[in-house]
This record gives structure tokens, sequence and C-alpha cells, in this order.
């Protein structure tokens, strides 16, 4: 894999669907002050992203946060730890799937049934273009990467000729607190820089390729998310958290201001090269984590197959687009919608990044960094609350595993030694 290819694939996992809510649902809790909740989560990926590259750099492994644990707690840790990432994944894909299939129905018609036949054809797409491989995917990726940001730019740079100043008052509506809220909101868009450390071992230099492309993708997601907020802020002003539902779409509609067009047909085309973007990239290091898991004890043997650097990890990638698959269609089934999928996900990484930031604390020698990462860490759990709670389940099912097994890895592999 190359640089770019890796960079396009964090940009992917952190960009994600939030894009085209996000700022709206931000603005609605705590008006244009939420300008500064978007600038202090940009501050806080900087220690997070840097932290998790250094360890992809110096531990590469299939096995990602999950290889870190062990290394620095025992095999338990491990455990939870890749259980909470791995499930996470089939159960944020069909949410971030059912998104993208919502603004396709909205521009073509057909209600529930598009949307849900959308969500199905977007995993789909996903999993086949991960079947071939890594490189494959990155191909791929690099490609939506590519148009996502020139679609982004062309969105923010059209736009904003259109800002007014007066949309900026009163700047807190809603009191200078409400900013702590929604940075809550914002979790969500800023969950994925632990994506591309299971792919470590698929560059051909980690040490030197991973730092590379994460700083890439830093500079990148930065640049894009605080001018897509600041021009929606600036542009929409009052109308852009104007839907009590949060349902807005202020991407489609920066476009449709700058270069015109039908606002839906703009909105489904973001929406579905977003999701295919985030799924794309998290299908990729899900896959490859599974096999770790399975070769080191964590998860059956039967996943181990594609753990090794540039093997495709078939089995894993199948179980994980066969959960969703089933998380798709009791979702759909039930009409439960995509709020209990989106926050027991986010739950799971803000578990990941805890125990990967303290991991990173003892297996790094430079210290600043992850300590900064832990403390970030702390504090995203903080304005998560109780979303952290559904992880307790995953978390318990890992331990529940490694004692029925009675015996699990618990020292690296030597060829990673």
């Amino acid at each position: 894999m190359t640089v770019p290819q890796g960079a396009a694939l964090s940009i992917g996992a952190v960009l994600g669907t939030g894009v085209i809510a996000l700022p709206a649902l931000a603005a609605q809790t705590a008006g244009p002050a939420s300008l500064i909740a978007w600038a202090a989560l940009v501050v806080l990926s900087v220690p997070l992203a840097a932290t998790f590259a250094a360890l992809g750099a110096r531990h590469p492994d299939a096995g990602g946060v999950a290889t870190y644990a062990r290394r620095a707690f025992g095999h338990r840790a491990a455990a939870v730890v890749g259980w909470s990432f791995y499930f996470a994944i089939p159960v944020g894909a069909p949410a971030a799937a059912l998104f993208g299939g919502a603004y396709v129905a909205a521009a073509v018609g057909g209600g529930t049934t598009t949307t849900i036949a959308t969500a199905a054809a977007l995993m789909a797409v996903v999993t086949a273009g991960n079947l071939g491989g890594v490189r494959v995917s990155g191909r791929l990726q690099l490609g939506l990467a590519a148009l996502l940001v020139a679609l982004l730019l062309t969105a923010t740079l059209t736009a904003l000729p259109h800002a007014r100043a007066a949309n900026l008052h009163p700047f807190a509506p809603h009191g200078w607190w409400a900013i702590g809220p929604a940075a809550a909101v914002l979790v969500w868009g800023f969950a994925g820089w632990e994506a591309v450390t299971s792919l470590a071992a698929d560059f051909a230099r980690p040490g030197r390729d991973l730092p590379r492309a994460t700083g890439i993708a830093l500079v990148v997601v930065a640049v894009l998310y605080l001018g897509i907020a600041a021009a929606s802020t600036l542009v929409l002003g009052p109308g852009l958290a104007a839907d009590g539902r949060g349902g807005g779409a202020p991407l489609a509609e920066l476009l449709a201001i700058g270069v015109g067009g039908q606002v839906r047909t703009i909105a489904a085309g973001a929406a579905v090269l977003l999701t295919l973007g985030t799924m794309n990239a998290y299908y990729a290091g899900a896959a490859k984590l599974g096999a770790a898991l399975g070769r080191d004890g964590a998860l059956p043997a039967w996943f181990a197959r594609g753990a090794a650097p540039g093997a495709v990890p078939r089995r894993s990638l199948l179980f994980v687009a066969l959960l969703g698959a089933v998380s798709l269609v009791v979702t759909a089934a039930t009409g439960t919608g995509t709020r209990a999928l989106v926050l027991l996900t986010s739950g799971c990484f803000v578990l990941v990044y805890l125990v990967g930031s303290a991991a990173a604390v003892k297996l790094l020698p430079n210290k600043t960094l992850p300590v900064i990462a832990l403390v970030s860490s702390v504090g995203l759990m903080l304005v998560t609350g109780w979303y952290v709670a559904g992880v307790l389940v995953i978390a318990a099912g890992a331990l529940a595993y490694t004692r029925k097994r009675g015996r699990v890895v618990d020292s690296v592999p030597a060829r990673l030694t």
C-alpha cells in the first residue's frame, strides 16, 4: 500500500458520513459557537492521530490497537479492544449505509424500500472491493477520496462568496456551555484515526509511510471539516439549524448556492461517496483485525487466514459482511432507525481510543503525545457519557470467550519481534 492510498483510507475513515449532517446538528445545539467545538476536536485529533501512527510505525501488525493492548497489558485487554473495534463495524456500517440510502431515496423516490436497497448495495460494493485485497481497496479509496476532496472544496469555495458576517450573531444563542454538548455531537465525525493501524504492515516501509499518510490525512481532514463548518455557518445562517430533527443537508445546500443544480441529486451523490469511503476504510481494517484476532487466539482459529502482510482476510471480511447484513435486516424489520447503531459504535471507538492511548504511554519512548492523547480520550468518554455503556456487552463477551477457551496466545509472534 502506498502513502497516498493510506492517506485516502484515513481520510475516508474520519470524514465519514458526518460531514453531510454534523454542521446542522452542531449548529442546532450551540449556534455559531459550534465552530469552537469543531476547532477543539480538530486540535484533539492531532495527538490521537500522531499517537496511533507512532504505534503503527513501531509495531506494524494486522492486530492494530489490539496488538498494542496485548504488548502493554496482556491478552485480555487485547481481546476486549479487538472485539470492541471488530464488532463495532458490522453495527456501524448499516447506519452509515442507511444514511446514504436516505439521500438517494430523497433524490429518486421510493421511500424506505429505496433506502434499504441502496444501503444493501453499498455494503455489497464495499465487500466486493475488499475481497480483491488491500491494493484493490486502496485504489478504490484513493479514487473516492479524490472525488470527495474535490466535492467538499467546490462546496466551500463556491459558497463562501455568499457568506454574511451577520450570520455569526448572536454567536452563542444557547449559552457558552452549549459548546460541550455540540462537541459530543461531533465525536462521531472524528472517530477513525485508529482504523488504518490494522493495515500498517501492508505499507512498504511502515516506519516512514504510516506517519506520512497520517500527516497528510490530518491536514486534509482539518481543512475540509473547518471549511465546511465555517461556510455552513456563514452562508446558511439560522437556516442551518432550522430542522428540528437535525436532518439538514448543509453540504447539498452549499453546492446548490455555489454552483446551482438539483439539491437532492447533489446530496445523494455526496452521501454515496462519503458512505463508500467510510465503509471501505473500516471494512479493510476490520477484516485484517479479525484475522489477527484469530491468529492470536482472541477469536477462533478459523478467522486467522489472511493475517499475514499482503494476504487477503476473506473469512474475516465475509463474517463482518454477514453480521452487517443481519444488522441491516434487523434494523429494517424492527424500524429501530440508525440512532442506536450510531451511539453503540461511538461508545466502542471511545474505548478503543482510551486503551490504545494508555498502551502508547507504556510502549512509546516519547510520552508527551501519548499522555495528551490519553487525556483527550478521557475527555471524549466524558462527553459521550452513557453511550459507552453499550460496549460493556461486547467487552463481557470477549472476556467470557478468553475464559472459556482457557488458553490465549499472550506473546507476540516471533516474526513481529
